[in-house]
C-alpha cells in the first residue's frame, strides 16, 4: 500500500491527465510519475544526510584526534565527501582474479539494494514515507536478517582469504545480536504493534524511552552491531583484515559501499526515533522538523559512541550478545508482557 504523499502526488496528476487521455493510461503515467517524484525527493534526503553527517563524523573524529580533518574542499571542508566519491568513480574498475563475478558484485548491489528498500518503509513523518504496511517492524527486520547472508556471499566467493574471514567474523557478530533485535522489537510491539506508524502514534503520552530505558540501550547496542557500526565493526579491523569483506571491490563499489553505510546510519537513527522517541509528535512545530531534529541527537549519540569507544575482541562482544543482552531482552519482554 502506498503513503498518503504518493497518494496525492498521484490524484494531483491522475486528475489533470484523465481529461487528454484514456483512464488505463492515465493511471499508469500517474502511478509512474507519483513514484519517481517520491524517489528523487528521497534519493536528494539521503543524499544530503550522507554529505552532511559524513562530514560532521570526520570533524569530530578529527578533534577528538587533535586534527583539523576536512578542511579544502567546499567551506571548512563540507564538500570532502563528494570529492572523494567523485575520485573513486574516476579510477579503473577492477575484477579480482578468483572471483565470481556475477555473486561478488550483485551482492554488493543487493545490500545496497535491501538498505534503500528499508528507508522506502520508515516514515519521516505520517505522510513522508514510500509503502505502507502493518509489518513494517518485521520487514524491516527481515531486511537487516538478510544482510549477513549477502555479505558472506560476497565475502566467500572474492577469492580472497583476508575477505572470507573479515565475512565470517561479520557473521558471527550479527547473528549474535539479530536475536536481541528481534526480542526487543516484539517488545516494542506490545505496544502499538508492528505498524511503526502505530506505535509513534502510541507514545502521544509518554516516549517509549522513558517507558522502557533498559530495553533502549539494549537496542541501542544491538542496532550498533547489525550496522557494523563502531565499537563493533570488525568486518574492518584494520590491523588485521585491511578493509574487510571489501577488500577486493573496485572503488566503484567501494563508493556504494560507503554511501549504503551512512544510508544504514540514517535507517537506524531514525528507527531510534520512530520506535523511542516519539518519532515526528511534539509540540509548536511541523512534524518533520521534530523528526530531523531527533534523527540528528540520535545520529550525534551514534557518532560519539564511535569517537569515545575503542573496539573490543570478538569473542567480548559475542559474549555480550548472548550472556547479557539476551537475557536483559527477554526479561524486559516479559516486563512489556506483564504490565502493558
Amino acid at each position: 500500500m502506498l503513503s498518503p504523499f504518493i497518494n496525492s502526488i498521484y490524484g494531483y496528476i491522475n486528475g489533470i491527465l484523465r481529461y487528454y487521455t484514456s483512464q488505463l493510461l492515465a493511471s499508469s503515467i500517474s502511478a509512474i510519475i507519483a513514484a519517481l517524484i517520491f524517489t528523487i525527493l528521497l534519493s536528494i534526503l539521503l543524499t544530503f544526510y550522507a554529505v552532511i553527517y559524513g562530514w560532521v563524523e570526520r570533524k569530530l573524529l578529527a578533534r577528538a584526534h587533535s586534527r583539523h580533518g576536512p578542511t579544502y574542499v567546499g567551506k571548512f571542508g563540507i564538500l570532502q565527501n563528494i570529492a572523494d566519491v567523485i575520485k573513486l568513480l574516476s579510477k579503473e574498475h577492477i575484477t579480482p582474479k578468483y572471483a565470481s563475478r556475477g555473486l561478488f558484485f550483485g551482492g554488493i548491489l543487493a545490500v545496497a539494494a535491501l538498505t534503500v528498500f528499508s528507508t522506502t518503509i520508515l516514515p519521516l513523518s505520517p505522510y513522508f514515507y514510500g509503502l505502507y504496511s502493518n509489518y513494517s517492524l518485521l520487514i524491516i527486520f527481515l531486511t537487516l536478517a538478510v544482510s549477513p547472508l549477502l555479505i558472506f556471499i560476497v565475502g566467500w566467493v572474492s577469492g580472497n582469504k583476508f575477505s572470507s574471514i573479515a565475512s565470517q567474523r561479520s557473521i558471527v557478530v550479527l547473528v549474535s545480536f539479530e536475536s536481541v533485535l528481534l526480542i526487543t522489537l516484539v517488545a516494542i510491539s506490545l505496544n502499538g504493534g508492528f505498524n511503526i506508524i502505530d506505535v509513534v502514534e502510541a507514545q502521544s503520552n509518554i516516549w517509549n524511552i522513558i517507558r522502557y530505558p533498559i530495553l533502549f540501550i539494549v537496542f541501542l547496542i544491538a542496532l550498533l552491531a547489525e550496522l557494523e557500526r563502531p565499537p563493533f565493526d570488525f568486518r574492518e579491523a584494520d590491523s588485521e583484515l585491511i578493509a574487510g569483506w571489501l577488500v577486493d571491490v573496485s572503488p566503484r563499489y567501494y563508493a556504494i559501499a560507503l554511501l549504503v553505510d551512512y544510508i544504514r546510519l540514517y535507517m537506524g537513527s531514525l528507527l531510534i526515533t520512530d520506535l523511542f522517541l516519539g518519532g515526528w509528535l511534539g509540540p509548536v512545530l511541523p512534524a518533520l522538523v521534530w523528526s530531523f531534529i531527533k534523527l540528528t541527537i540520535v545520529t550525534l549519540l551514534i557518532i560519539f559512541i564511535r569517537v569515545t569507544f575503542f573496539r573490543s575482541k570478538i569473542d567480548r562482544v559475542v559474549k555480550i550478545g548472548w550472556v547479557y543482552l539476551l537475557p536483559l531482552a527477554v526479561i524486559n519482554l516479559l516486563a512489556s508482557f506483564l504490565f502493558i
